[in-house]
């Protein structure tokens, strides 16, 4: 099985174990040393403290001290619902610049295929370029 299909399915698993009925989202992210990191936006009272739901495998990667290569974050509607990617937000795709340019990311297409871009194709006029030698 490939990475991206790999990360596909344990973001679904980990939405189906950890929200049975209702609503449910995760992410799933690939490291450079083969690990599978999972995560799921904690449920808050007021709001405005939601994190994305890609925030605590990022923060475990920083934690242990790897790097990021794949991230996907998967959602439905509620237990009867497909399946939807959900292409990172412009936080989350910062948050991941921090690996480079080369980070995988899946995004939504409309016919709901698994399809996975590099940052630099998510966001070729990204901001850091002005201050990169790359540029």
């Amino acid at each position: 099985m490939n990475i991206e299909q790999l990360l596909y399915d344990e973001a679904v698993k980990l939405i189906k174990s950890r929200y049975p009925v209702g609503w449910g989202g995760a992410a799933a992210m690939y490291t450079s040393d083969g690990n599978v990191l999972t995560s799921v936006s904690p449920e808050t009272f007021n709001d405005s403290t939601v994190v994305c739901i890609e925030t605590g495998a990022i923060l475990e990667a920083f934690k242990l001290d790897t790097k990021i290569t794949h991230s996907i974050c998967v959602v439905r509607d509620d237990e009867k619902s497909d399946f939807k990617i959900l292409t990172p937000c412009g936080i989350c795709q910062e948050r991941l610049f921090y690996w480079g340019t080369n980070v995988k990311v899946a995004v939504y297409t409309p016919d709901r295929s698994l399809v996975y871009k590099t940052l630099e194709e998510v966001q070729p006029y990204h901001w850091f370029k002005a201050y990169s030698e790359e540029a």
